[in-house]
């Protein structure tokens, strides 16, 4: 398992951190910052999924005008954590 840290953008959250087990699935997610009640309530829900699923459900989620959200920033880190790990 492997801890990974990423700094959103254009959201109000200001880091994500992301644990991921050896085969890709969410261990812990804790947002810094954010609407409480939101990434709480993603942090509750995505433990066991694997980040593909996460990415999957979650990408292009918006925040009011905003062309981004949380949800959308956390799939935005996950597929760079997979990214990063394809190539190395």
């Amino acid at each position: 398992m492997k801890k990974h840290t990423y700094i959103p953008m254009g959201v109000c959250s200001k880091q994500i951190d992301i644990k991921l087990t050896d085969d890709d699935r969410i261990e812990e997610i804790v947002f810094t910052g954010g609407c409480p009640g939101n990434t709480a309530g993603i942090s509750r829900l995505t433990p066991g999924m694997r980040a593909s699923e996460v990415i999957e459900l979650l990408e292009g989620t918006t925040c009011g005008k905003k062309v981004t959200s949380c949800p959308d920033q956390l799939t935005m880190a996950l597929k760079e954590i997979l990214a990063k790990k394809i190539s190395a």
